[in-house]
């Protein structure tokens, strides 16, 4: 299997690009920027902006996994640029070079494109990757952890001192960013049925917010008050955080439009099916091992 993927120097890529190594998959990879070599990866240096990359990117590849998106901005109209046209110039480069398989990474936000214009677009770009006539599979992830994840951490700082505020009450599911890798790997390599999966940890019915804030505070040796935000009060912390940090503020409105949403609970009836692909890393376990890997880096 020869397999491209955009995304690659992010969060999620790099686990892609982990797996890929452990099962000896080469890797045609999409960069911005130069990178250091690496085993069994093949870097393509350009952008979603620009066809011949792309056209370099997919040459010879079988199956094109599209990682690559926009999770946060201060402008919200970035959402469109970065996860809609971008899906759409990469789609176009595939239909041209008749690659075979496409595995698209969207969001469970997408089921709720009235809540964030991060959501509207990646529904948007669904509906792209649904009319490109590829063989294709749609992924909705939920809440993704682990190493390397900067979103997260500041849940686990939170914990430190013994209180994690959360969103209105709710429930969400989550999934480790190594399974997640494998997951997308796993079906790269399927002939598509043309679904939309979504893929957690495999605890029934997600964790309650609460519940979660007191698995992080496991996880770091502590135990943790979970104060549930009311949705106006989640909205003001949002302009705080923008206030505070400008730019690099992590809770803007357009995530507090859909954190206080009652129900981020995978759907079993999308499950990815077990013969293809099923978690190995529990919650508490992962949460662990995220919590490590914090320690070791000294982000904590």
């Amino acid at each position: 299997m020869s397999v491209a993927i955009t995304g690659a120097t992010g969060f999620v890529g790099q686990a892609v690009l982990d797996a890929a190594n452990r099962q000896g998959i080469a890797i045609r990879a999409l960069t911005r920027r130069a990178q250091e070599p690496r085993s069994g990866v093949t870097w393509v240096e350009g952008a979603l902006s620009d066809r011949p990359s792309l056209d370099r990117l997919i040459e010879g590849a079988e199956t094109v996994i599209h990682i690559a998106g926009l999770t946060n901005a201060p402008d919200p109209a970035d959402f469109h640029d970065a996860n809609v046209v971008g899906t759409r110039n990469l789609l176009r480069a595939c239909q041209d070079a008749g690659v075979r398989r496409f595995v698209f990474v969207s969001s469970l936000s997408a089921r709720k494109p009235e809540l964030s214009r991060y959501g509207a677009s990646k529904a948007e770009a669904e509906k792209w990757v649904g009319a490109s006539g590829l063989d294709w599979t749609i992924v909705r992830p939920p809440a993704v952890y682990g190493r390397r994840d900067s979103d997260m951490l500041e849940l686990f700082r939170a914990a430190r001192f013994g209180v994690v505020p959360v969103p209105p009450r709710g429930r969400t599911s989550i999934i480790h960013v190594d399974d997640l890798a494998e997951c997308l790997l796993a079906l790269a390599a399927q002939a598509g049925s043309g679904e939309i999966v979504e893929l957690d940890d495999g605890h029934p019915n997600g964790y309650e917010h609460a519940e979660l804030a007191k698995l992080i505070g496991r996880a770091m040796g502590k135990r943790v008050l979970a104060p549930h935000l009311p949705a106006p009060l989640l909205r003001l912390a949002a302009k705080a955080d923008r206030a505070l940090r400008g730019d690099e503020a992590k809770l803007t409105p357009d995530r507090a439009g859909y954190m206080a949403h009652p129900d981020w609970v995978c759907d079993p009836a999308r499950a990815v099916p077990v013969e293809i692909w099923k978690p190995r890393i529990s919650g508490l376990d992962g949460l662990r091992q995220t919590a490590d890997w914090y320690r070791a880096q000294g982000w904590l």
